[in-house]
């Protein structure tokens, strides 16, 4: 996560851990046991979805926000099949972070403003 968007994070959320890999992310989420995680979808050793995948499996209520470049209809129905989570593209999240960690923390589901007339439902 870069510098910005733990600042953008960090202005109404306490930011509790960073990692570089999907395999760092479920051992961190394992043991600092978050309300939410933030993560990439594109990451070395475990990609993000595989990782909330195994996260969720064991803590069903784990929040979860995606924030990636990859705008295809095909990868935003794949994260919404693990259940409410938030897809955030990189290039929106100025706008549209903030609301997509709200709304994972309530349990539901956060669609950036971009991509929601390519989504069906």
């Amino acid at each position: 996560m870069g510098r910005q968007l733990r600042g953008l994070l960090s202005q109404q959320f306490q930011v509790i851990g960073l990692v570089q890999d999907g395999a760092s992310l479920v051992q961190a989420a394992q043991s600092m046991l978050p309300d939410v995680v933030v993560t990439d979808i594109a990451m070395p050793e475990m990609n993000g979805l595989e990782a909330a995948r195994r996260l969720r499996l064991q803590r069903p209520v784990l929040g979860v926000v995606f924030i990636t470049v990859h705008a295809e209809p095909q990868m935003v129905s794949q994260a919404m099949a693990l259940g409410a989570c938030s897809y955030v593209l990189k290039s929106d999240a100025g706008d549209d972070l903030l609301p997509a960690v709200a709304a994972a923390l309530k349990g539901e589901s956060f669609v950036s403003r971009s991509l929601r007339g390519l989504r069906k439902g």
